[in-house]
């Protein structure tokens, strides 16, 4: 059987742009990819610390080093330049492959350069 459990978390990141006559996605900075594993395209969950929405949309590539996390297309309308947001990303995983998964989370500062990195552990059952 597979569950679909966290693979990745950017934890209180600023929005630093909200385009909705952008083609829908967000945009990462490529640095905070890297460092916590997400992809180009991979699709995320988003929620809005402010008001509250979650949405989900997929990962456009930015610029690396900017600390771009810009919010485009429709999805634009759900958020604020300046709102903090936790980007998550899930993985359909076996039991096996969870025992394994140690998500990695970043704790993000207010110029989007991570403050922490985290590792959860797997619970035993």
């Amino acid at each position: 059987m597979l569950r679909k459990v966290l693979h990745s978390k950017i934890h209180m990141a600023v929005t630093t742009a909200a385009k909705p006559d952008y083609v829908g996605s967000i945009t990462i900075d490529a640095n905070l990819l890297e460092a916590c594993g997400m992809r180009v395209n991979d699709a995320v969950e988003i929620a809005n610390c402010r008001n509250g929405e979650r949405f989900e949309t997929y990962i456009f590539r930015g610029e690396p080093g900017k600390g771009q996390i810009e919010v485009n297309g429709a999805a634009a309308h759900l958020v604020e330049e300046g709102d903090k947001l936790i980007i998550m990303h899930y993985a359909y995983m076996t039991d096996e492959e969870y025992s394994q998964n140690r998500p990695r989370v970043l704790i993000m500062d207010e110029s989007n350069k991570v403050r922490q990195l985290m590792r959860y552990e797997p619970s035993a059952q």
